[in-house]
């Protein structure tokens, strides 16, 4: 006769949890832990921007030419594989997780910051198609872990894992309209319920707040810009009508197929690198600096607008929705997205940015369908593709209204149902790809 295994004592209330000693200095640590990464994010970011400007623009009017020419993406990426090659096979934590995989996976540590800093820095300005949300949580959640001794970290994994997550928190809220959407992102993407969520959001939201003060005020006391994500201009704010769901929902089921197939290039690159991985990684940052090159060449476009994260084309897709041809506009979502799907797998950066201007991309192209004009499909675009690529349909919704400003309150219904047809479409490619698989 076998012994009963003896039950696991209960959990305490969350209430008494969150108004115990223990946890209010972890929320005091929290803040303090905020402010630290959010100077780190801020220097990360900024100096980032700073070099693909000299990359793109300064360096381009220097030789001569008033934008880069079709060409310059070849040697730029070219170079970006060449610096990737040994930080991907030879430093600790392969310069951060592989963005196909989206942006969970194993949380990184301070042992790994040297690679995701590196990588960001010296890849990224040279125009890989990717955005810098992936480094910035790996850097919050590394620099967070470094206020916790080794063994610490070891004895109490819950405490780790809550101020590593705050850390992570702190850091993207920096980039994505601030604390309220990286809360939500960190409340869906946990997939908890009930009270006991509290004890994980509480310390994201006072680190994110804490940090998003301390980046406002650098950002204005130097000056220095860091391509946070959002639209300095949107289209004139108008009231939705029945032609905008009646062409939106099947114009989400279309971005979200557009999105995924592009997607779905990740994975499959990303088994083509794990053998060879140094020289298949050159080859596919070779490949991403060809379809830049040929968004230029068949657009005669600058090709700057395909390459990198995509914040600064996507602010003139939105404000000056017109500037483009709806031709222009197609060939950025080809181009770019066989750019973006190649980066997924096999160089090391965020997968969201590109994604939102593709998703806005197409919703401008189509915008001119009657009935449907520039403010709904830039709506439907933005929340289509944030929630195939990030298959949270609630985080889609708040991003999607941040962005869009003054012209969210009447864009919301369309927004939100546009989040969850784009999820559920791209849930249903991802299990029709596996069972036939």
């Amino acid at each position: 006769m076998t012994t009963p295994p003896a039950e696991a004592p209960p959990s305490p209330p969350p209430h008494e949890t969150i108004l115990s000693r223990g946890y209010l200095k972890l929320l005091l640590l929290s803040v303090v832990v905020g402010v630290v990464i959010a100077f780190a994010s801020f220097c990360l970011v900024s100096l980032q921007h700073e070099l693909q400007h000299q990359v793109w623009e300064d360096l381009p009017e220097a030789v001569g030419y008033d934008q880069p020419p079709w060409w310059w993406p070849l040697p730029a990426l070219l170079l970006a594989g060449l610096l990737a090659m040994p930080i991907i096979t030879r430093l600790p934590g392969t310069g951060g997780h592989v963005p196909a995989h989206g942006l969970g996976g194993p949380m990184l540590g301070p042992k790994d910051l040297s690679g995701v800093v590196l990588a960001a820095v010296a890849t990224l300005p040279l125009g890989v198609v990717l955005g810098p949300e992936a480094p910035l949580m790996a850097l919050g959640s590394g620099l967070a872990l470094l206020a916790l001794s080794r063994s610490r970290r070891t004895a109490e994994p819950k405490t780790a894992l809550i101020l590593g997550t705050a850390g992570s928190t702190a850091a993207i809220s920096t980039i994505l309209g601030g604390p309220v959407v990286a809360a939500v992102l960190v409340l869906e993407a946990a997939g908890m319920g009930g009270a006991q969520l509290f004890v994980l959001l509480l310390p994201c939201l006072v680190a994110s707040g804490a940090g998003a003060l301390v980046f406002t005020g650098f950002g204005q006391w130097t000056g220095l810009s860091i391509g946070a994500l959002s639209l300095p201009e949107v289209p004139p704010d108008v009231t939705p009508d029945a032609a905008d769901f009646l062409w939106g929902v099947p114009l989400a089921v279309l971005i979200a197929v557009v999105v995924s197939m592009m997607h779905r290039l990740g994975p499959l690159t990303e088994a083509w690198t794990k053998r060879n991985t140094a020289v298949r990684t050159v080859l596919c940052a070779v490949a991403v600096g060809v379809c830049i090159s040929a968004y230029a060449l068949t657009t005669g476009r600058s090709p700057a607008e395909a390459a990198l994260s995509g914040q600064a084309t996507l602010a003139v897709v939105a404000g000056q929705p017109h500037s483009f041809s709806v031709a222009a506009l197609i060939l950025l979502i080809l181009f770019k997205g066989l750019a973006w799907g190649i980066s997924l797998g096999s160089l090391r950066g965020g997968p969201i940015f590109p994604a939102v201007l593709l998703g806005s991309a197409a919703g401008i192209a189509a915008s001119g369908l009657p009935g449907l004009g520039t403010t709904a499909g830039l709506a439907l675009g933005v929340a289509t593709a944030t929630a195939v690529v990030t298959r949270l349909p609630v985080t889609s919704s708040v991003l999607g209204v941040l962005l869009l400003g003054r012209d969210a309150h009447n864009q919301m219904p369309l927004i939100v149902i546009c989040a969850v047809v784009g999820f559920i479409t791209a849930e249903f490619i991802e299990r029709s790809t596996k069972r036939g698989s």
